[in-house]
This record gives C-alpha cells, sequence and structure tokens, in this order.
C-alpha cells in the first residue's frame, strides 16, 4: 500500500487529462521542494545511471527512511518528489516491498518517460533499496 502522499499525487493524476499537463504537475512537485545543500552534493551522494546529475541523501533514524535530493534537470527533480512521497516516512523495514514500478504504472510515467529517463528513474529507486538494505 502506498503512502498518503503518494495517493494524494494518484488522486491528482486521475484530473489530469494529458501527459503534458502530468508532465508540469510532476516538475511543479520538484520545484516545491527545499533545495539540497550543495556540501551534500558530493560522489558518495551522486547516483549513476541517470543521464542527469542527480544526489540522493537518505537518512535512516529510529527505524524510519527519509531522503531528500536533487537534480540539475526539472522533469527529474519531480521525480525525486514522487519517489519522496512513495517513500519518506516509511519504516526502513518496508522499503524493500515497495513496488515502485507498479506505483509509478498507476501514474502511467512508465509509459511516458524517455528510455533514459527510466533506467534513472530504476537507478534512483535502486539506490533506496540498497541504503535501506544496509541499515
Amino acid at each position: 500500500m502506498a503512502s498518503q502522499a503518494f495517493e494524494a499525487i494518484v488522486e491528482d493524476f486521475e484530473f489530469l487529462d494529458d501527459w503534458e499537463d502530468r508532465y508540469r504537475y510532476v516538475i511543479e512537485q520538484g520545484k516545491s521542494m527545499d533545495p539540497v545543500d550543495d556540501a551534500l552534493k558530493v560522489p558518495a551522494t551522486k547516483v549513476d545511471g541517470c543521464a542527469s546529475q542527480v544526489w540522493l541523501h537518505p537518512v535512516i533514524e529510529d527505524g524510519v527512511f527519509r531522503f531528500d535530493g536533487d537534480s540539475d534537470a526539472m522533469i527529474v527533480r519531480g521525480l525525486i518528489a514522487v519517489l519522496r512521497a512513495l517513500y519518506n516516512d516509511l519504516p526502513v523495514s518496508e522499503v524493500a516491498g515497495v513496488d515502485a514500478r507498479s506505483e509509478f504504472t498507476r501514474l502511467g510515467l512508465d509509459e511516458n518517460l524517455s528510455s533514459q529517463r527510466s533506467n534513472g528513474l530504476r537507478a534512483m529507486i535502486e539506490r533506496i533499496r540498497s541504503v535501506a538494505a544496509a541499515a
């Protein structure tokens, strides 16, 4: 089951008729995130496999998973915001059980992202899962 924050995105997407509106919505989600401090944009937080520059900064406190992220591409920054809605505030033990691909299919994002963006999204999901698994 997806988080309430992610379900709110799903509900918003149901009111958006075409991909262009959904694309703008995702970008707006990214714009609404606080920027990541430049000191956290280091090789250890950089996600390989993305066409654009992507940094994810995970934090696990009291068994709860959270992360912040940033990108130099607005659509990717929006995808980070959607991933945050999906994963943030989950118990770290539940992160691996999230079927992100299925959840993104509900949004139609799997059909409308370029292959490079899809590869980058997979790389971000794998980073999230590996950090949680190592905790």
